[in-house]
Protein backbone atom coordinates (compact mmCIF):
# COMPACT_ATOMS: atom_id res chain seq x y z
CA UNK A 1 0.00 0.00 0.00
CA UNK A 2 1.11 3.14 -1.35
CA UNK A 3 -0.08 6.32 0.16
CA UNK A 4 2.27 8.91 -0.65
CA UNK A 5 0.96 11.74 -2.21
CA UNK A 6 1.73 11.94 -5.86
CA UNK A 7 3.45 14.96 -7.00
CA UNK A 8 0.21 15.35 -9.61
CA UNK A 9 -1.62 15.38 -6.12
CA UNK A 10 0.44 17.86 -4.93
CA UNK A 11 0.08 20.35 -7.43
CA UNK A 12 -3.25 19.95 -7.08
CA UNK A 13 -3.37 20.75 -3.08
CA UNK A 14 -1.43 23.86 -3.95
CA UNK A 15 -3.69 25.06 -6.21
CA UNK A 16 -6.79 24.40 -4.18
CA UNK A 17 -5.08 25.70 -0.30
CA UNK A 18 -4.48 29.11 -2.54
CA UNK A 19 -7.82 29.03 -3.72
CA UNK A 20 -9.38 28.61 -0.28
CA UNK A 21 -6.75 31.21 1.62
CA UNK A 22 -7.60 33.77 -1.14
CA UNK A 23 -11.07 33.43 -2.08
CA UNK A 24 -13.27 30.72 -0.16
CA UNK A 25 -12.27 31.64 3.44
CA UNK A 26 -12.42 35.71 2.71
CA UNK A 27 -15.49 34.51 1.18
CA UNK A 28 -17.78 33.22 4.27
CA UNK A 29 -18.57 35.98 5.82
CA UNK A 30 -20.09 37.55 2.76
CA UNK A 31 -22.01 34.08 2.75
CA UNK A 32 -23.33 34.37 5.75
CA UNK A 33 -24.16 38.02 5.58
CA UNK A 34 -26.28 36.64 2.25
CA UNK A 35 -27.93 33.98 4.18
CA UNK A 36 -28.73 36.56 6.91
CA UNK A 37 -30.35 38.89 4.48
CA UNK A 38 -33.01 36.33 3.44
CA UNK A 39 -33.69 35.04 7.02
CA UNK A 40 -31.61 31.80 6.19
CA UNK A 41 -34.59 30.89 3.59
CA UNK A 42 -33.00 27.32 2.39
CA UNK A 43 -34.08 27.90 -0.92
CA UNK A 44 -31.49 31.16 -1.21
CA UNK A 45 -28.60 30.82 -3.82
CA UNK A 46 -26.36 33.35 -2.47
CA UNK A 47 -24.41 35.71 -5.04
CA UNK A 48 -20.82 34.84 -3.53
CA UNK A 49 -20.64 31.21 -4.51
CA UNK A 50 -21.44 31.81 -8.01
CA UNK A 51 -18.53 34.09 -7.79
CA UNK A 52 -16.52 31.51 -6.29
CA UNK A 53 -17.54 28.86 -9.14
CA UNK A 54 -16.29 30.93 -11.73
CA UNK A 55 -12.90 31.43 -10.18
CA UNK A 56 -12.75 27.84 -9.34
CA UNK A 57 -13.55 27.47 -12.68
CA UNK A 58 -10.56 29.49 -14.26
CA UNK A 59 -7.65 27.91 -11.94
CA UNK A 60 -9.05 24.50 -13.32
CA UNK A 61 -10.59 23.56 -10.02
CA UNK A 62 -13.63 21.85 -10.89
CA UNK A 63 -15.57 18.46 -10.71
CA UNK A 64 -12.19 17.07 -9.28
CA UNK A 65 -14.57 14.25 -7.87
CA UNK A 66 -14.99 12.50 -10.79
CA UNK A 67 -12.93 9.51 -12.07
CA UNK A 68 -12.24 9.11 -15.89
CA UNK A 69 -11.34 12.11 -18.30
CA UNK A 70 -14.15 11.54 -20.16
CA UNK A 71 -16.59 13.58 -17.42
CA UNK A 72 -14.10 15.08 -14.84
CA UNK A 73 -10.41 15.82 -13.84
CA UNK A 74 -9.63 11.87 -14.06
CA UNK A 75 -7.99 11.89 -10.34
CA UNK A 76 -8.12 9.00 -8.80
CA UNK A 77 -10.10 8.46 -5.32
CA UNK A 78 -6.43 8.15 -3.41
CA UNK A 79 -5.42 11.59 -5.36
CA UNK A 80 -8.82 13.21 -3.88
CA UNK A 81 -8.76 12.08 -0.74
CA UNK A 82 -6.69 15.28 0.21
CA UNK A 83 -8.74 17.94 -2.25
CA UNK A 84 -11.73 16.74 -0.69
CA UNK A 85 -10.51 17.05 2.73
CA UNK A 86 -9.20 20.58 2.15
CA UNK A 87 -12.84 21.88 0.87
CA UNK A 88 -14.15 19.76 4.33
CA UNK A 89 -12.63 22.90 5.88
CA UNK A 90 -15.50 25.26 5.00
CA UNK A 91 -18.30 23.00 4.50
CA UNK A 92 -20.62 25.14 3.75
CA UNK A 93 -18.95 26.56 0.85
CA UNK A 94 -15.78 25.12 -0.33
CA UNK A 95 -17.33 22.00 -1.94
CA UNK A 96 -20.10 23.77 -4.18
CA UNK A 97 -17.58 26.33 -5.06
CA UNK A 98 -15.63 23.56 -6.93
CA UNK A 99 -18.73 21.00 -7.82
CA UNK A 100 -18.03 18.59 -5.54
CA UNK A 101 -20.88 19.16 -3.02
CA UNK A 102 -23.63 16.15 -1.62
CA UNK A 103 -25.96 14.74 -2.58
CA UNK A 104 -24.73 16.05 -6.38
CA UNK A 105 -21.70 13.96 -6.54
CA UNK A 106 -23.52 10.85 -5.67
CA UNK A 107 -26.10 11.68 -8.51
CA UNK A 108 -23.42 12.86 -11.09
CA UNK A 109 -21.65 9.70 -10.32
CA UNK A 110 -24.89 7.06 -10.66
CA UNK A 111 -25.73 9.29 -13.65
CA UNK A 112 -22.06 8.73 -15.44
CA UNK A 113 -22.56 4.89 -14.95
CA UNK A 114 -25.84 3.79 -15.13
CA UNK A 115 -27.63 6.76 -17.24
CA UNK A 116 -28.39 6.03 -20.95
CA UNK A 117 -26.73 8.67 -23.23
CA UNK A 118 -30.16 10.94 -23.46
CA UNK A 119 -30.48 11.41 -19.64
CA UNK A 120 -26.60 12.35 -19.52
CA UNK A 121 -27.33 15.12 -21.61
CA UNK A 122 -30.53 16.38 -20.13
CA UNK A 123 -29.06 16.00 -16.26
CA UNK A 124 -25.45 15.06 -16.22
CA UNK A 125 -24.36 17.94 -17.86
CA UNK A 126 -25.95 20.77 -17.03
CA UNK A 127 -25.01 19.34 -13.31
CA UNK A 128 -21.37 19.11 -14.30
CA UNK A 129 -21.48 22.40 -15.54
CA UNK A 130 -22.77 23.74 -11.58
CA UNK A 131 -25.99 25.12 -13.81
CA UNK A 132 -28.47 23.04 -11.31
CA UNK A 133 -29.04 21.03 -8.44
CA UNK A 134 -30.29 18.03 -7.01
CA UNK A 135 -31.50 15.68 -4.81
CA UNK A 136 -31.63 11.46 -3.85
CA UNK A 137 -35.28 10.63 -2.41
CA UNK A 138 -34.59 7.30 -0.88
CA UNK A 139 -35.10 7.60 2.78
CA UNK A 140 -39.03 7.50 4.26
CA UNK A 141 -40.69 8.54 7.68
CA UNK A 142 -42.78 6.05 7.79
CA UNK A 143 -39.78 2.91 7.58
CA UNK A 144 -36.83 2.27 9.40
CA UNK A 145 -34.46 3.13 6.22
CA UNK A 146 -31.38 2.12 7.92
CA UNK A 147 -32.42 -1.16 5.84
CA UNK A 148 -33.47 0.19 2.27
CA UNK A 149 -35.60 -2.90 1.59
CA UNK A 150 -38.12 -1.62 3.71
CA UNK A 151 -38.85 1.23 1.09
CA UNK A 152 -42.97 1.39 0.73
CA UNK A 153 -42.48 4.34 -2.72
CA UNK A 154 -44.40 2.09 -5.45
CA UNK A 155 -43.32 3.18 -8.93
CA UNK A 156 -45.91 1.20 -11.34
CA UNK A 157 -46.15 0.90 -14.65
CA UNK A 158 -49.06 2.59 -16.66
CA UNK A 159 -48.36 2.27 -20.73
CA UNK A 160 -45.44 4.33 -21.41
CA UNK A 161 -45.03 5.56 -18.04
CA UNK A 162 -44.56 5.00 -14.45
CA UNK A 163 -46.53 6.40 -11.54
CA UNK A 164 -44.70 6.92 -8.25
CA UNK A 165 -45.97 7.60 -4.95
CA UNK A 166 -44.92 7.58 -1.99
CA UNK A 167 -43.67 10.05 0.71
CA UNK A 168 -39.99 10.78 1.52
CA UNK A 169 -37.96 13.02 3.34
CA UNK A 170 -34.20 13.92 4.17
CA UNK A 171 -34.12 14.30 0.42
CA UNK A 172 -31.06 16.86 0.74
CA UNK A 173 -30.58 19.67 -1.35
CA UNK A 174 -34.13 19.59 -2.59
CA UNK A 175 -35.14 22.96 -0.94
CA UNK A 176 -32.70 24.97 -3.41
CA UNK A 177 -34.76 26.59 -5.94
CA UNK A 178 -31.96 25.82 -7.90
CA UNK A 179 -32.91 21.89 -7.46
CA UNK A 180 -34.43 20.37 -10.66
CA UNK A 181 -33.66 16.60 -10.57
CA UNK A 182 -34.57 13.84 -7.78
CA UNK A 183 -33.53 10.22 -8.48
CA UNK A 184 -36.16 8.48 -6.20
CA UNK A 185 -36.62 5.01 -5.41
CA UNK A 186 -39.28 2.89 -5.19
CA UNK A 187 -40.70 -0.69 -5.59
CA UNK A 188 -41.36 -1.54 -9.23
CA UNK A 189 -42.03 -5.36 -8.26
CA UNK A 190 -42.76 -6.27 -4.67
CA UNK A 191 -42.98 -9.81 -5.63
CA UNK A 192 -39.58 -10.13 -6.14
CA UNK A 193 -36.66 -10.84 -3.64
CA UNK A 194 -35.92 -8.28 -1.43
CA UNK A 195 -33.40 -6.96 -3.33
CA UNK A 196 -34.63 -6.77 -6.89
CA UNK A 197 -38.32 -5.18 -6.02
CA UNK A 198 -36.77 -1.65 -6.29
CA UNK A 199 -35.92 0.48 -8.70
CA UNK A 200 -34.68 4.66 -9.79
CA UNK A 201 -35.95 6.56 -11.73
CA UNK A 202 -35.32 10.16 -12.49
CA UNK A 203 -38.48 12.69 -11.57
CA UNK A 204 -38.48 16.70 -12.26
CA UNK A 205 -39.39 18.54 -9.58
CA UNK A 206 -41.49 20.67 -11.32
CA UNK A 207 -43.83 17.41 -12.38
CA UNK A 208 -47.67 17.64 -11.61
CA UNK A 209 -47.96 15.65 -8.39
CA UNK A 210 -44.73 16.56 -6.43
CA UNK A 211 -44.92 18.24 -3.42
CA UNK A 212 -42.30 19.92 -0.99
CA UNK A 213 -43.92 19.80 2.45
CA UNK A 214 -41.33 20.78 4.58
CA UNK A 215 -37.84 21.68 5.22
CA UNK A 216 -36.16 19.03 7.98
CA UNK A 217 -34.24 21.28 10.26
CA UNK A 218 -30.67 19.87 12.08
CA UNK A 219 -30.16 20.75 15.54
CA UNK A 220 -32.37 23.77 14.49
CA UNK A 221 -30.19 24.62 11.39
CA UNK A 222 -31.98 25.20 8.83
CA UNK A 223 -28.88 24.55 6.19
CA UNK A 224 -28.77 26.00 2.36
CA UNK A 225 -30.71 23.63 0.39
CA UNK A 226 -32.72 21.83 2.87
CA UNK A 227 -33.31 18.42 3.85
CA UNK A 228 -36.67 18.47 2.15
CA UNK A 229 -39.78 15.69 2.82
CA UNK A 230 -41.26 15.20 -0.73
CA UNK A 231 -44.60 13.77 -1.44
CA UNK A 232 -45.01 12.12 -4.58
CA UNK A 233 -48.69 12.14 -5.40
CA UNK A 234 -49.36 9.86 -8.78
CA UNK A 235 -45.95 11.54 -10.08
CA UNK A 236 -46.11 10.48 -14.03
CA UNK A 237 -42.93 10.40 -15.43
CA UNK A 238 -41.84 8.29 -18.98
CA UNK A 239 -40.76 4.97 -18.65
CA UNK A 240 -37.73 6.56 -20.65
CA UNK A 241 -36.34 7.95 -17.06
CA UNK A 242 -35.53 4.70 -15.66
CA UNK A 243 -31.71 4.49 -14.05
CA UNK A 244 -30.39 1.15 -15.08
CA UNK A 245 -32.44 -1.94 -15.32
CA UNK A 246 -36.01 -2.53 -13.50
CA UNK A 247 -35.35 -4.48 -10.15
CA UNK A 248 -31.59 -2.48 -10.09
CA UNK A 249 -32.40 0.29 -7.57
CA UNK A 250 -30.61 -1.40 -4.60
CA UNK A 251 -27.83 -2.15 -6.88
CA UNK A 252 -27.47 0.90 -7.28
CA UNK A 253 -28.06 2.41 -4.42
CA UNK A 254 -25.27 0.78 -2.99
CA UNK A 255 -22.32 1.64 -5.85
CA UNK A 256 -23.97 5.16 -5.03
CA UNK A 257 -23.50 5.04 -1.23
CA UNK A 258 -19.70 3.62 -0.99
CA UNK A 259 -18.11 6.75 -3.06
CA UNK A 260 -20.53 8.63 -1.33
CA UNK A 261 -19.78 7.91 2.31
CA UNK A 262 -15.60 7.87 1.66
CA UNK A 263 -16.62 12.07 0.41
CA UNK A 264 -18.32 12.68 3.47
CA UNK A 265 -15.48 11.28 5.37
CA UNK A 266 -13.04 13.18 3.43
CA UNK A 267 -14.85 16.64 4.16
CA UNK A 268 -14.99 15.44 7.73
CA UNK A 269 -10.98 14.91 8.72
CA UNK A 270 -11.12 18.77 7.22
CA UNK A 271 -14.15 19.90 9.32
CA UNK A 272 -12.22 18.20 12.47
CA UNK A 273 -8.82 19.87 11.35
CA UNK A 274 -10.72 23.03 11.08
CA UNK A 275 -11.76 22.82 14.49
CA UNK A 276 -8.66 21.71 16.20
CA UNK A 277 -6.98 25.33 14.68
CA UNK A 278 -9.52 27.07 16.47
CA UNK A 279 -8.79 25.20 19.57
CA UNK A 280 -5.57 25.45 19.75
CA UNK A 281 -5.64 28.97 19.31
CA UNK A 282 -8.00 29.54 21.58
CA UNK A 283 -6.21 27.47 24.27
CA UNK A 284 -3.44 30.15 24.24
CA UNK A 285 -5.95 33.13 24.31
CA UNK A 286 -7.82 32.06 27.06
CA UNK A 287 -6.27 32.59 31.09
CA UNK A 288 -7.69 30.87 33.58
CA UNK A 289 -6.23 30.23 37.38
CA UNK A 290 -3.28 31.78 36.25
CA UNK A 291 -2.45 29.86 33.37
CA UNK A 292 -3.13 29.57 29.84
CA UNK A 293 -5.56 27.08 29.00
CA UNK A 294 -2.51 25.61 26.81
CA UNK A 295 -0.58 25.08 29.68
CA UNK A 296 -3.37 22.91 31.74
CA UNK A 297 -2.33 19.41 31.76
CA UNK A 298 -6.65 18.36 30.57
CA UNK A 299 -6.06 20.89 27.56
CA UNK A 300 -2.78 19.09 26.32
CA UNK A 301 -4.43 16.17 26.87
CA UNK A 302 -6.73 16.47 24.41
CA UNK A 303 -4.83 18.18 21.81
CA UNK A 304 -2.74 15.35 21.59
CA UNK A 305 -5.75 13.07 22.04
CA UNK A 306 -7.09 14.98 19.18
CA UNK A 307 -4.26 14.90 16.81
CA UNK A 308 -3.60 11.31 16.95
CA UNK A 309 -7.13 10.47 16.59
CA UNK A 310 -7.35 12.28 13.10
CA UNK A 311 -4.32 11.35 12.22
CA UNK A 312 -5.55 6.93 12.85
CA UNK A 313 -8.77 8.34 10.53
CA UNK A 314 -6.84 10.05 7.86
CA UNK A 315 -4.77 7.01 7.72
CA UNK A 316 -8.08 4.38 7.18
CA UNK A 317 -9.51 6.77 4.95
CA UNK A 318 -6.40 7.04 2.12
CA UNK A 319 -6.21 2.93 2.84
CA UNK A 320 -10.22 3.16 1.82
CA UNK A 321 -9.18 5.06 -0.91
CA UNK A 322 -6.52 2.96 -2.47
CA UNK A 323 -8.53 -0.33 -2.07
CA UNK A 324 -11.17 1.08 -4.31
CA UNK A 325 -8.61 2.26 -6.89
CA UNK A 326 -7.64 -1.29 -6.78
CA UNK A 327 -9.98 -3.48 -6.41
CA UNK A 328 -12.73 -1.53 -6.78
CA UNK A 329 -15.54 0.71 -4.17
CA UNK A 330 -17.27 -3.24 -4.08
CA UNK A 331 -13.98 -4.56 -2.61
CA UNK A 332 -13.50 -1.73 -0.15
CA UNK A 333 -17.16 -2.28 1.02
CA UNK A 334 -16.11 -2.87 4.85
CA UNK A 335 -12.99 -0.33 4.59
CA UNK A 336 -15.72 2.02 3.86
CA UNK A 337 -17.93 0.98 6.64
CA UNK A 338 -14.86 1.23 8.93
CA UNK A 339 -13.99 4.36 7.89
CA UNK A 340 -18.30 5.65 8.00
CA UNK A 341 -18.12 4.46 11.54
CA UNK A 342 -14.79 5.50 13.20
CA UNK A 343 -14.62 8.83 11.16
CA UNK A 344 -17.30 10.98 11.99
CA UNK A 345 -17.00 9.64 15.70
CA UNK A 346 -13.69 11.27 15.81
CA UNK A 347 -14.97 14.32 14.41
CA UNK A 348 -17.59 15.03 16.44
CA UNK A 349 -15.07 13.88 19.45
CA UNK A 350 -12.34 16.82 18.47
CA UNK A 351 -15.49 19.02 17.67
CA UNK A 352 -16.80 18.49 21.11
CA UNK A 353 -13.34 18.86 22.70
CA UNK A 354 -12.84 22.18 20.57
CA UNK A 355 -16.40 23.70 22.07
CA UNK A 356 -15.34 22.11 25.54
CA UNK A 357 -12.07 24.45 25.38
CA UNK A 358 -13.47 27.90 23.76
CA UNK A 359 -16.31 27.58 26.87
CA UNK A 360 -19.97 29.65 26.10
CA UNK A 361 -18.30 30.89 22.97
CA UNK A 362 -18.00 27.29 21.81
CA UNK A 363 -21.94 26.52 21.22
CA UNK A 364 -22.47 30.33 19.43
CA UNK A 365 -22.41 31.47 16.47
CA UNK A 366 -19.60 33.00 16.76
CA UNK A 367 -17.58 30.15 16.09
CA UNK A 368 -17.97 27.50 13.51
CA UNK A 369 -18.05 24.91 15.94
CA UNK A 370 -21.60 24.21 16.81
CA UNK A 371 -22.61 24.15 13.43
CA UNK A 372 -19.46 21.74 12.73
CA UNK A 373 -20.92 19.37 15.10
CA UNK A 374 -24.52 19.42 13.97
CA UNK A 375 -22.88 18.60 10.29
CA UNK A 376 -20.72 15.62 11.59
CA UNK A 377 -23.01 14.43 14.36
CA UNK A 378 -25.54 13.77 11.31
CA UNK A 379 -23.31 11.75 9.72
CA UNK A 380 -23.56 8.71 12.13
CA UNK A 381 -26.66 8.59 10.98
CA UNK A 382 -26.78 9.40 7.26
CA UNK A 383 -25.49 6.97 4.60
CA UNK A 384 -26.14 4.17 6.99
CA UNK A 385 -26.03 4.57 10.67
CA UNK A 386 -23.04 3.51 12.90
CA UNK A 387 -24.51 -0.02 14.32
CA UNK A 388 -25.26 -1.18 10.19
CA UNK A 389 -21.73 -0.77 9.11
CA UNK A 390 -20.38 -2.15 12.38
CA UNK A 391 -22.30 -5.27 11.87
CA UNK A 392 -21.08 -5.26 8.43
CA UNK A 393 -17.67 -5.59 9.70
CA UNK A 394 -18.55 -7.91 12.66
CA UNK A 395 -19.89 -10.41 10.19
CA UNK A 396 -16.79 -10.15 8.07
CA UNK A 397 -14.48 -10.80 10.93
CA UNK A 398 -16.87 -13.49 12.77
CA UNK A 399 -17.02 -15.44 8.89
CA UNK A 400 -13.14 -15.97 9.62
CA UNK A 401 -13.57 -18.57 12.21
CA UNK A 402 -16.80 -19.80 11.91
CA UNK A 403 -15.39 -22.99 9.76
CA UNK A 404 -15.36 -25.98 12.24
CA UNK A 405 -17.34 -24.44 14.76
Amino acid sequence: MDFAISERTEEWRGRLLAFMDESVMPAESIYEAQMREVGGDPSHHPAVIDELKVEARSRGLWNLFMPGDQWGAGLKVLEYAPLAEIAGRSPWVAPEAINCSAPDTGNMEILAEFGTPEQQQEWLVPLLDGEIRSCFSMTEPEVASSDPTNISCRIETDGDDYVITGRKWWSTGAMSARCSIAIVMGVTNPDADPYHRQSMVLVPLDAPGVEIVRNVNVFGYRERGGHAEILYDKVRVPRANLLGEEGSGFAIAQARLGPGRIHHCMRLIGMAERAFDVMCRRAHERVAFGKTLAEQGVVQNWIAEARIKIEQARLMVLKAAWLIDTVSAKGARIEISAIKVAVPEMATWVIDRGIQVLGGAGVSGDYPLAALYAHARTLQIADGPDEVHKRSVARRELRRFAEGV
